[in-house]
């Protein structure tokens, strides 16, 4: 691990440094798992690993640690330990107050950011036990389809209410309604032969996906719904009539059905192109999530918007078009919620986070968890 140019103020900023400096992409998730793992016990908790690592694909299971309060109630908090592939070792660096990465990668403030908030709460709350326990769970596998979250037994979580921080934007942001997403994954069968000397023994499985992706309505549908095409691949060489071609599509909508019509009519057009030239297509249509509404009675977004406002922001409530753990947590029956976490430009080198954020979010975290104790609240 390199020396870290980080003159860190804080035991959160010194943890957040630290994750963030130990690799951990989807699939190599196993030295973060250990190290909070360690962590956790260090404190004097019992930390549990699920059996999630092969059904996720992941390279280590989710973990479930708690601290209990000295009350009956729990609130869950919830971040993924993994990222989205890069090169190169994360060196992090402090431009001014805003943590960035060195070079050309990533920075992983997606989803250490929240890793390290919630890893500082726990640590606390061992420390001074509030009225209400916290359930930590750290799962893997998030950036593929939220596959360690589809692992995870719901059924033994203890809590009522849940918080995933995992949304770039603003500390403030209460996500209330996301997307239902539907992939669409479809192969074109064609048959091969010599594109000079007999091509009318051949069919064209790329000039099938060709037709198919024309008769698409893709780009933004209206005002909730998606579509798109993102990966098309096929074909040998430039002298052979292919015999295959595979297109990668999508569909999203924050209408479950829409979602699902959109994604019937993109096969619909597989077929058809496939039809027009010839060939056969295989189309595998699979929901990655499912989307949602919060409630306006919901006991998480009382609890989040009075941790906000205790904190002295103000909630932004926003609809976006991603998918997160929380999606898997509310199809389960848990009353989760997705909060903005302050970072900006993941996934990409500019990543960024300040370390005001990190503290707000550690504020709001503790704010929540104090109105927790209280008599629930109401939203407006």
């Amino acid at each position: 691990m390199p020396f870290s140019l980080v003159l860190v103020s804080s035991r959160l900023h010194e943890r957040f440094v630290r994750y963030c400096e130990v690799r951990s992409p989807t699939g190599e998730e196993r030295e973060i798992a250990d190290t909070l793992a360690a962590e956790l016990r260090a404190m004097g908790l019992e930390v549990s690993e699920d059996e999630a690592a092969a059904a996720a694909e992941a390279g280590a299971g989710n973990l479930v640690a708690r601290s209990a309060g000295t009350g009956e109630e729990w609130l869950m908090f919830c971040a993924h330990v993994d990222t989205v592939p890069h090169r190169g070792q994360v060196e992090v660096v402090d431009d001014e107050g805003v943590f960035r990465s060195r070079g050309d990668t990533i920075l992983g403030a997606d989803n250490k950011a929240a890793v390290a908030v919630f890893m500082e709460l726990v640590a606390r709350h061992v420390e001074r036990p509030g009225p209400v326990g916290v359930e930590l769970v750290l799962t893997v596998a998030e950036e593929q389809g939220l596959r360690g979250a589809k692992a995870l037994d719901a059924l033994q979580l203890r809590a009522r209410a849940g918080f995933v921080l995992d949304h770039a934007g603003p500390v403030g942001e209460v996500i209330v309604s996301t997307p239902t997403q539907q992939k669409i994954l479809a192969d074109f069968i064609g048959v091969e032969a010599h594109a000079g000397i007999r091509p009318e023994d051949g069919s064209n499985a790329i000039a099938a996906a060709a037709a198919a992706i024309a008769r698409m309505e893709i780009g933004r549908l209206d005002d909730g719904t998606t579509a798109n095409v993102g990966l098309i691949s096929g074909g040998t060489s430039g002298n052979v009539v292919p015999g295959h071609c595979a297109i990668h599509a999508e569909a999203r909508s924050l209408d479950t059905e829409r979602a699902a019509e959109v994604a019937g009519k993109i096969a619909d057009a597989c077929a058809w192109g496939a039809s027009e030239h010839g060939c056969d297509v295989d189309v595998r249509i699979e929901e990655l999530f499912r989307g949602y509404e919060v409630p306006k009675d919901s006991a998480a977004l009382a609890l989040a918007e009075t941790g906000l406002r205790d904190a002295g922001l103000e909630p932004q409530r926003v609809a976006i078009g991603g998918g997160s753990d929380a999606n898997v947590f509310r199809r389960d029956g848990l009353d989760c919620l997705l909060l903005s976490n302050g970072t900006d430009a993941v996934h990409t080198s500019d990543e960024m986070v300040p370390a005001r954020s990190l503290d707000k979010m550690l504020e709001v975290c503790e704010r929540i968890l104090a109105a927790a104790a209280q008599p629930a609240p109401a939203s407006k």
